[in-house]
């Protein structure tokens, strides 16, 4: 049975455009297929090789209770997140909020959009086909405000009764079986401005919603009101609430705490995902699949040891060392530049992060290291933290953790674009 705890994103102190709420049920206590009845293989990084043994010490473990914990593998029951994954759109309004324009325009604010992203994140291991069999408004045969759905809503009993009310009148053209998972896409006239409450949500996981075609319908986002800040970039970057609430499908937690994205900052879309575009941090491409075993770099031994990593946005090279500081924690390191998904950064170097898998979503899992700590940022692009936008460390620099005697030392950028990194650890 599962357990749920809700996280609610509020926004952030320095703009009231950060953050999406995004609300995740407990993994089921058992495997679950997901919401398709074909083979799937579970999300996270598989295969037992010799390198795969090497990284032992660096794969830090889930904690039992911990929601949507960062620690590999993902636990079962949320979608695959390789290979093809099929996800059914289903476009719907109300009596009381009737949809604006077609539904085919609805499904164009995010499409191919969020198919290109996810293709571009994962090196192109995430084939993500969008489907919409029925092509009009799906009409709900109660009125938006009798489902009683609010900012951080549970699941019972408003959300149960309209996804019943979602499967009835969509039935008989739809086969639920077929796919791994859902989007309902609301017209955004229902509820309130997103610039006000935010209600776009995800429930994954959930292998006790109502069934349909044999399957539960156990991982399923939501989304509501445009991400619309006023600025004219809606239609380069209003689809991105949609990777965001897909993540929580393949098992990401939020980053962002009560107090906005002030932890890691525009360095993950799970973190902020309103704004110019970004990317995954590559913990987060490992825990998906996305990254081989070769290329992660375990710092697990005592002593000195140097890592050539390639920048992030780059196909190949090795990725990410990692740097182990129990079983449950350890830092993360990796090169970010300004290409693939990454459009606003404004100093390209090495972040650190400290990921630790025993911390809740919305409760700080991820802490990105500052280099340049209280120096205001380097950008003053909209919906984008500012702190953190020149966290990264540049040749000659040295990150520290006193309380573990951990360093890391950005050695210099080779001439391909890669950087050398030394670790040092007692």
């Amino acid at each position: 049975m599962s357990q749920t705890r809700h996280r609610i994103r509020k926004p952030s102190r320095t703009s009231v455009f950060i953050g999406i709420t995004a609300l995740a049920l407990g993994i089921t206590a058992t495997a679950s297929a997901g919401i398709s009845g074909r083979s799937h293989s579970a999300a996270g990084p598989v295969g037992a090789t010799s390198a795969e043994a090497l990284l032992a010490p660096c794969r830090i473990s889930g904690a039992m209770g911990v929601q949507m914990s960062e620690g590999l593998p993902t636990a079962p029951g949320y979608s695959r997140s390789t290979g093809e994954v099929r996800a059914l759109n289903l476009m719907i309004d109300f009596p009381d909020a009737k949809g604006e324009g077609t539904a085919a325009d609805r499904l164009a604010e995010f499409f191919p959009q969020t198919s290109d992203w996810f293709r571009t994140s994962s090196y192109g291991r995430l084939t993500y086909r969008a489907e919409a069999p029925i092509k009009n408004w799906l009409r709900m045969p109660m009125p938006f405000a009798a489902y009683g759905i609010e900012r951080g809503s549970a699941y019972e009993p408003g959300y149960r009764q309209l996804v019943e009310h979602i499967i009835k009148t969509s039935d008989a053209e739809v086969d639920f079986s077929r796919y791994d998972l859902i989007n309902i896409l609301v017209t955004p006239n229902a509820g309130p401005s997103a610039l006000d409450t935010v209600l776009s949500v995800t429930f994954s996981g959930n292998g006790e919603a109502p069934m349909a075609d044999g399957v539960p319908l156990a991982n399923t986002s939501f989304v509501y009101s445009r991400q619309d800040d006023g600025s004219g970039t809606y239609r380069e970057t209003g689809y991105r609430v949609l990777p965001h609430e897909n993540g929580h499908v393949f098992g990401l937690p939020d980053l962002y705490t009560a107090d906005g994205g002030g932890t890691v900052g525009h360095w993950d879309i799970m973190s902020e995902d309103w704004g110019a575009n970004n990317d995954l941090l590559g913990w987060h491409k490992w825990k998906l699949g996305w990254l081989d075993s070769n290329q992660i770099s375990c710092a697990g031994k005592s002593g000195v040891s140097d890592h050539v990593l390639s920048p992030l946005a780059v196909e190949g090279g090795t990725k990410l060392a990692f740097i182990p500081v129990s079983e449950s924690a350890g830092y993360a390191v990796e090169v970010r530049t300004r290409a693939g998904n990454d459009e606003a950064v404004c100093k390209p170097g090495v972040l650190i992060y400290k990921v630790d898998s025993e911390v809740d979503t919305g409760r700080g899992p991820v802490t990105v290291s500052d280099s340049s700590g209280a120096s205001g940022g380097c950008t003053r692009r909209s919906n984008v933290h500012a702190e953190l936008s020149d966290a990264p460390f540049r040749p000659g620099e040295t990150f520290t953790d006193e309380k573990s005697g951990i360093s890391v030392s950005v050695v210099g950028e080779l001439r391909n674009g890669s950087y050398q990194v030394r670790v040092t650890r007692p």
